[in-house]
């Protein structure tokens, strides 16, 4: 159970610290944000990461991604009955967190949900399902690679600075995501600010979460395949 918990906290420090920053920063609306706030947020999610890596990896993995879960469920490295139990825990973590953002940003706020971005203001528009999806499989993908790769037993002992390189290779997948969905790559993440944001923001955030659950999963499908193509076997790491 302690891992479940884990997964848990982690989950609900990763969204309310994250999204908790894209409210303060105002990277927390439907149109480009500024690029201090764009960083800011970046760095916001991909430091929770490495925090939490250090502090829960050793409990349960710091898996805290229903997209990474599943990447390992696929992989082989976690059984069925934890893959489902670390889903639920992380997805409760996240409304916890989306409760508590609430509560002190005010339901009125996007808080941090994402969604399909607004371009407009550099010609393009409102980013279509499509490319949010599109996105979102990609970036999860490359993601849970990295994650995949940098713990994995048979990779020359890399696992010693996993947390950190996951932690950064979030910070640039919200650089390049941001713009276009506000970077998801994480169902929980996604589903706890959905549900406690108000207005028209809540609605759409609502009506295109389903892009922010299908895509991460699949991406980290993706991923898992891409690992076992590549993945050294033990007898080169020895």
């Amino acid at each position: 159970m302690k891992k479940y918990l884990a997964e848990l906290v982690g989950t609900f420090v990763l969204t309310f610290l994250g999204c908790g920053a894209a409210v303060s920063l105002g990277c927390d609306t439907a149109h480009i944000a500024g690029t201090p706030a764009v960083v800011g947020t970046a760095l916001a999610f991909g430091l929770a990461v490495v925090a939490m890596a250090y502090t829960i990896g050793g409990i349960s993995g710091c898996h805290i991604n229903p997209a990474i879960t599943l990447g390992c469920f696929l992989t082989k490295r976690i059984n069925f009955k934890d893959c489902a139990m670390y889903m639920v825990f992380q997805v409760i973590g996240a409304i916890l967190a989306g409760c508590l953002l609430c509560y002190m940003y005010g339901c009125d706020s996007s808080l941090g949900a994402n969604n399909l971005q607004n371009l407009e203001e550099i010609g393009k528009g409102q980013v279509s399902v499509t490319t949010g999806l599109v996105a979102e499989i990609v970036l999860t993908a490359l993601f849970v690679l990295v994650v995949l790769g940098t713990t994995a037993k048979a990779n020359l002992g890399t696992g010693n600075f996993a947390g950190l390189a996951i932690g950064l290779s979030l910070v640039l997948i919200h650089l390049v995501g941001i713009h276009f969905t506000g970077t998801s790559v994480n169902p929980a993440r996604s589903i706890g600010p959905a549900i406690f944001a108000g207005g028209e923001a809540g609605v759409e955030a609502l009506k295109n979460l389903w892009i922010f659950i299908v895509g991460p999963f699949v991406g980290g499908a993706l991923a898992a395949i891409i690992w076992k193509i590549v993945e050294p076997c033990n007898k080169d790491a020895e």
